[in-house]
């Protein structure tokens, strides 16, 4: 019987996995240890902070003998901050563990034994990379504004003035806009009490046009100067088009509220995708990675092989990412969409580009799909990290596309959902491509697509 690890103990580890959360995984005589910071053929001790029948936890206590793949991280917080989990290993040993996560989820939860994954898609942008960044806001003990973070596991801030993976044109207003704050004297939110107005700020670009919103969520629109600090800043940085307020009053860990508005300029950004301009409001999901999201297009429209003839369908098709940049190539594109307002933004941005062959609506996707008059030649699925409800899947299986294209950011539910539309023989996997949207994280993107036997 394995002899129980204790709490405070130090023991001798190799390193000689990583896994889906990020943390390095040793065994010491038969017992599973995770060890966060860490990668593979690391040699260490690690002292036990938290012990379990099956499987312990530790923290580096020393580091004896480092990996080939161990890099000096880029961000002077990146053993603090929990925004990155890999800052400290190597950008190919990073693809190369998240391409195995993609195997390893195929096999184990998804049942496919020889499963074939393309190499992992990725742009050179391993850094400066995200067009969006939202930092919860606070005090520090001197009572200065602080924005950042949060330590990974806590609520406890790490303060920053720049981040090494957002783009880095955003980085004078992260730093400034905090000074600005602080002058002005607006209250920071206390979770806790549920007391005080800021609770985040957001700054978001387009990659491709440069133009920036600013976004503040705010318990209260009743900032004293509000209007002229925002002006100041439209004044300030010429490539800052709108500056905006979110509404959030709840007592709640989501970040957004319901209510949106300018309070100068613009409520959107423009952006080009693929090929087609898209204007994205403060509060719109758009892919944080534009250039590896452009990638990942091209590739799945080279595998389709598209006449354009085709009928498709874009469940979850937000503010018509995809969906618009597709129906260039295509007859017709029916997007649908629970979200009301990424509806009417993905009409505007139809009319924008006088995309004429879309139609798109709003409700449930398990509610919609099956009132399409004709069986789509292809259908694109992006759900939430969640994945599919099964009756979305159960009346795909009905309908019988000739294609799907399921997008994730979660391989354990991709492959769930993607064994759920091959165990009636209907469909086979036919292409597996990863892509690194998020370098120096845990998570990665995946698309299938499943050709009808």
């Amino acid at each position: 019987m394995t002899q129980k690890l204790q709490q405070g103990q130090v023991i001798e580890l190799e390193i000689t996995d990583l896994n889906t959360s990020g943390e390095g995984v040793g065994r010491h005589e038969g017992k599973v240890v995770f060890v966060p910071n860490t990668v593979t053929g690391d040699r260490l001790t690690a002292k036990i902070i938290q012990s379990k029948a099956k499987f312990a936890r530790g923290k580096i206590h020393s580091l004896l003998n480092p990996s080939a793949h161990r890099i000096r991280p880029q961000c002077i917080v990146a053993d603090k901050c929990g925004g990155c989990q890999w800052q400290h290993i190597d950008s190919d040993y990073q693809r190369q563990a998240k391409r195995q996560q993609v195997i390893q989820a195929f096999q184990r939860i998804g049942g496919f034994e020889d499963i074939q994954v393309q190499p992992i898609l990725h742009t050179s942008d391993v850094l400066n990379y995200r067009n969006k960044s939202t930092y919860p806001l606070a005090r520090s003990a001197t009572g200065q504004v602080q924005a950042g973070y949060y330590r990974a596991g806590s609520h406890k801030l790490v303060n920053l003035n720049q981040c090494p993976i957002q783009d880095e044109r955003l980085h004078p207003l992260l730093k400034e806009v905090k000074q600005d704050i602080q002058q002005r004297g607006w209250s920071i939110y206390d979770e806790v009490k549920h007391r005080g107005k800021l609770r985040h700020l957001s700054l978001r670009i387009g990659s491709n046009t440069g133009e920036m919103l600013l976004t503040l969520i705010t318990t209260s629109e009743q900032l004293a100067g509000i209007e002229e600090q925002a002006q100041l800043w439209l004044d300030k940085y010429p490539e800052l088009v709108g500056v905006c307020l979110n509404i959030n009053q709840g007592r709640t860990n989501a970040i957004l509220g319901k209510t949106t508005y300018a309070v100068a300029g613009k409520p959107y950004l423009r952006e080009i995708f693929a090929g087609v301009e898209l204007h994205i409001a403060a509060d719109t999901f758009f892919q944080i990675n534009t250039s590896a999201a452009e990638l990942l297009f091209e590739a799945v429209i080279e595998k389709l092989n598209l006449t354009g003839e085709e009928t498709v369908v874009d469940a979850y098709c937000g503010i018509g990412t995809f969906s618009l940049p597709l129906a260039k190539k295509v007859k017709h594109v029916i997007g649908i969409e629970i979200n009301s307002a990424s509806i009417k933004q993905a009409q505007n941005n139809a009319a924008l580009n006088n995309i004429n062959n879309t139609i798109f609506y709003t409700g449930k996707v398990k509610d919609y799909i099956n009132k399409i008059d004709s069986r789509p030649d292809i259908l694109l699925l992006d759900p939430p990290r969640k994945g599919c409800d099964p009756q979305v899947i159960k009346t795909i299986l009905d309908i019988q596309p000739s294609f799907i294209v399921y997008i994730s950011c979660k391989p354990s539910t991709l492959a769930r959902d993607i064994k759920l539309f091959c165990q009636s023989n209907f469909y086979e996997p036919k292409y597996i491509q990863p892509t690194d949207f998020f370098p120096q994280t845990t998570h990665v993107e995946s698309c299938v697509i499943l050709r009808k036997n």
